[in-house]
């Protein structure tokens, strides 16, 4: 029998509530990030600026990049020298790591010329295997596996991209989805990432990952860490309340 949960999440995928993609509290920012015809870099960069900090604060970074360039064409940031970079990401404090995140930036858009002809759309297009698409993230500098799934999860589910398959996308553990899945009783309290990983696989094998994003918004809503509002919470009648 389907979990809550999962029903949900699957509801979700069948019937997606937005066609936009809220990625920050900024709509010509959302704008460049969902135009995944023409940024489909930005895409891509941003996701792999997502560690360390505040998803908001990450997911800016493009928007902040093509606000002191005034371009966010890839050809144009090609152009741009690493020291440049640097430089920027230093000067507006884009992340916690500058130095680090521009190198990653700069050698992203390296990638995406070599690998993908300039056109990072290459990395999902003509329906590949979700395997293929993790692992296309993986070669990024800085591309790890959290990051690599999440970034396949949100083309496959926010953004409706075909796959041939979905059973490579593994759920991504943050502190508010394993809060909910400790709370909920699906993993125990001393449960590490691995066990989050393959509950969610053990509730939804052929797409792990689906539970992910209702998982964060119960977290950030309602499963809070302190004082946490059951009675509004859409997973209430099936919550084991584990505290």
């Amino acid at each position: 029998m389907e979990k809550l949960i999962v029903k949900i999440a699957l509801k979700r995928f069948k019937n997606p509530e937005s066609q936009i993609v809220h990625f920050v509290d900024n709509d010509e920012a959302n704008a460049i990030l969902n135009d995944l015809e023409l940024y489909p870099h930005a895409y891509v960069l941003a996701c792999l600026m997502d560690r360390q900090i505040k998803s908001e604060r990450a997911w800016i970074i493009p928007y902040e990049i093509y606000r002191e360039l005034n371009t966010f064409k890839f050809e144009d940031l090609e152009k741009i020298p690493l020291e440049n970079l640097t430089d920027i990401f230093n000067r507006k404090k884009l992340h916690r790591f500058n130095d680090t995140m521009a190198e990653i930036f700069y050698y992203a858009i390296k990638d995406i010329r070599n690998k993908y002809k300039g056109d990072a759309s290459n990395i999902w297009n003509n329906k590949p295997s979700s395997s293929s698409v993790v692992y296309r993230f993986l070669e990024f500098k800085g591309g790890g596996v959290k990051i690599s799934t999440m970034a396949a999860n949100i083309l496959a589910r926010q953004f409706r991209i075909p796959f041939s398959d979905y059973y490579s996308i593994d759920i991504s553990p943050d502190v508010h989805i394993i809060r909910v899945m400790k709370r909920m009783g699906f993993v125990p309290q001393n449960a590490n990432n691995d066990m989050v990983i393959y509950k969610a696989r053990e509730l939804y094998p052929e797409f792990p990952g689906i539970i992910d994003f209702s998982c964060w918004e119960i977290g950030r809503n309602w499963c809070k860490p302190k004082n946490p509002i059951c009675s509004d919470c859409i997973v209430k009648d099936e919550c084991e309340r584990i505290y």
